[in-house]
């Protein structure tokens, strides 16, 4: 088929699904919020954009498929965006590359103490289970902290090393430190756990999962002192797998899988603690994650199984230590979540704490979009931000004035109209889990 084009001056959007996150904003006050944290950078002149237009603008951004500042320009150019979501102005990208670079590491912890802590002292939910993972960032240029150590990936190449905190239960992030990358993964843990403690308020947290990176005798005394259960996995020092090789209690759970615990003192605690270990049989099950028995590689009976152990505080069952730890694996999927919806590991800025001040705010719209997801969209399997934003946010839209009242036009056929129509009504009478909302 033979077609001209032609132009109109309408505008028009590609984002009309927005809408749901703006009322959403309003809910929960989150302008309001924003404009009572008083440790964020002031314009330098009357002309200059508001705290909150940037932050607003920045997260709406992100939540549009932006993942580097260049991407931003995708809200700016948006005029009907910005008006669903009625910012006078939308900032460019030096707009947010100026605010972020005020960022000092003083201002990040307050601020990031401020924000954290809104979400958490208000929920109403109580009793948490706590992971907390490291991740790796590749770097090209020159930024500040960018320097050589553990990458997998990109050996040899610099990177930031951050620690990332989660809440299990509804897939919130409580905190996130960006480190330089020569950083061990358990550097500075108790530091940051305390700080994750202070931003939770007096949440309860029943239960904290840590992969081996952690596994450390100072790590496991605080939590005991702090009389936090835990379940970390254990390193496979020599003691640790001569222990295995000697077990002889296994208890077939499945085909293939069985599993043990016994009493274990490293020669750097100062008491026994619990391990719990389980095998799986190669052979019955190719694909099992675990570790096989360096010391003992020669033996074919060693050379059959994979393992892995856990050090716990928890009485529990061996079975069901070894399933609760098995859910820590959500941790890592957020993290790839962060990376490939969120900008994660390509927002960044050649001022180490203006990256981190960055990452913390793309850490705001992962916890908003949680929100979005857990409560408004109600579905058995979470999507990912990127099939909710073709599915649900990626909607044509313009507004037009109807009897002197501005009117946002939704392109919609009509067998989406009333998944539409359900989905608005809900979150107009939907009411967070917010103290305050």
């Amino acid at each position: 088929m033979d077609f001209d084009i032609s132009y109109t001056s309408k505008e028009i959007t590609p984002w009309g699904g927005m809408v749901f996150l703006k009322q959403m904003l309003q809910k929960i006050g989150f302008r309001e919020m924003v404009e009572k944290c008083e440790d964020l950078p002031s314009p330098g002149s009357n002309r200059g954009y508001k705290p909150t237009t940037i932050i607003e603008c920045f997260i709406t951004s992100i939540w549009c498929g932006a993942s580097k500042f260049l991407h931003t320009e995708v809200t700016r150019h948006d005029l009907a965006l910005g008006k669903i979501f009625d910012w006078d102005v939308t900032p460019g990208q030096d707009a947010y590359k100026r605010f972020f670079s005020k960022f000092t590491q003083a201002k990040n912890y307050r601020v990031g103490e401020y924000f954290y802590s809104w979400i958490f002292d208000n929920f109403k939910f109580d009793n948490f289970t706590l992971d907390i993972d490291s991740s790796v960032m590749t770097r090209y240029g020159e930024q500040d902290g960018a320097k050589k150590g553990y990458n997998p990936n990109k050996k040899g190449r610099a990177s930031h090393h951050p620690l990332i905190a989660f809440i299990n239960d509804v897939k919130l992030v409580a905190n996130m430190w960006l480190r330089s990358g020569d950083t061990s993964s358990a550097n500075n843990f108790l530091g940051f756990l305390e700080d994750t403690l202070s931003k939770l308020k007096n949440k309860t947290i029943s239960l904290i999962r840590l992969d081996s990176g952690f596994f450390q005798s100072d790590i496991l005394d605080y939590l005991e002192f702090k009389k936090i259960d835990y379940i970390i996995a254990a390193k496979f020092l020599y003691p640790i797998q001569r222990l295995i090789a000697e077990s002889n209690n296994w208890i077939l759970l499945d085909t293939g899988v069985e599993i043990c615990d016994m009493m274990y003192k490293s020669d750097s605690w100062e008491k026994d603690r619990r391990l719990v270990i389980v095998r799986q049989k190669i052979e019955d099950r190719p694909k099992a994650t675990g570790k096989q028995l360096s010391l003992f590689a020669e033996e074919e009976i060693y050379r059959n199984y994979r393992y892995s152990a856990y050090v716990t505080s928890m009485k529990l069952a061996p079975a069901e230590i070894w399933r609760l730890y098995r859910g820590r694996g959500d941790a890592e999927n957020r993290i790839k979540e962060l990376k490939y919806d969120f900008g994660f590991d390509s927002f960044n800025l050649h001022e180490f704490y203006a990256t981190e001040a960055a990452l913390t705010f793309a850490m705001i719209a992962y916890n908003l979009m949680a929100l979005f997801r857990t409560f408004l969209l109600q579905e058995k399997t979470q999507k990912t931000l990127s099939t909710l934003r073709y599915r649900t946010f990626a909607i044509g839209a313009y507004f037009e004035k109807i009897n002197n009242k501005l009117e946002l036009k939704i392109a919609l056929t009509k067998k989406r109209r009333a998944w539409f129509d359900g989905l608005w009504n809900y979150s107009k009478i939907f009411e967070f889990p917010f103290k305050s909302g």
